[in-house]
């Protein structure tokens, strides 16, 4: 009964969105829960162990790319990603009425502050918080409304065929091969200071923060050929854009749960 009150009440406020945009590869997504998991204030630990069981965040990070195949999740799909043009801001945008990142996020927050859900509807909304924090932080989540977020925009990625967005997603993440925990540990050196300014900063700065990006990831040249150079000009981006959203999502969870 929980779970179709739960599915019910998504499908109402959302609807079917036919547009593919895959997430940060796996990968990426554990990073980012790894990282949040160091962040976290003891109650919030045990809260979410409770919660989780067994279970850690990272495990949990990719759960809402699983369910994408589950076709009683599609209206789901539009939570990935938000759109702002170049210029705007968000809110001089028309937000999506089927929803999306910014509007999940703010949704999901606001629920699991309330309190007052079922264990396995709040186990739900915690993973799908996790994965899209995780989102917001890939600068593609925050398309330009031309591009399909870089899927459309082809790529020779290291001699073989693929698209922008992908290469965001995992193909520069997987091109340095360290697993997730190796790759945790190499980006989580936050200071103190900077923990605090990131964690007071909103889901809409963090889009707005992803759009300044966007210049440097569509420079590629017009054979489309991009590796090692392009790699190494955005790969402390990449590192700074997994440190930031795990502080960040540490944070929601310490304001939920802490």
């Amino acid at each position: 009964m929980t779970r179709f009150i739960f599915l019910a009440f998504i499908t109402m406020l959302f609807v079917f969105n036919s547009n593919k945009l895959h997430a940060w590869g796996m990968t990426g997504h554990r990073v980012i829960g790894e990282v949040a998991s160091k962040h976290i204030s003891d109650k919030t630990a045990e809260a979410l162990k409770e919660l989780l069981g067994h279970e850690t965040l990272a495990e949990v990070s990719n759960w809402m790319d699983d369910i994408k195949s589950d076709h009683a999740y599609d209206s789901l799909k539009p939570w990935h990603y938000t759109t702002i043009p170049d210029g705007m801001t968000y809110d001089e945008t028309t937000p999506n009425p089927e929803g999306d990142v910014i509007q999940g996020i703010t949704f999901l927050v606001k629920a699991l502050k309330k309190g007052d859900l079922s264990k396995d509807l709040e186990r739900d909304y915690v993973k799908l918080l996790v994965h899209l924090v995780g989102d917001i932080h890939q600068p593609l989540h925050v398309g330009n409304g031309k591009d399909k977020g870089g899927n459309t925009v082809k790529v020779e990625w290291f001699w073989e065929s693929s698209n922008l967005h992908r290469v965001w997603d995992s193909g520069m993440i997987d091109s340095k091969q360290y697993s997730y925990t190796e790759l945790a540990k190499i980006v989580n050196h936050p200071s103190e200071e900077e923990v605090e300014t990131l964690q007071s900063t909103s889901v809409v700065d963090w889009a707005h923060e992803a759009m300044t990006f966007r210049d440097g990831i569509y420079d590629i040249p017009d054979n489309g050929k991009i590796n090692y150079e392009y790699r190494y000009k955005h790969w402390d981006t990449m590192k700074s854009q997994l440190m930031k959203g795990g502080v960040r999502l540490a944070g929601l969870l310490n304001e939920i749960y802490g």
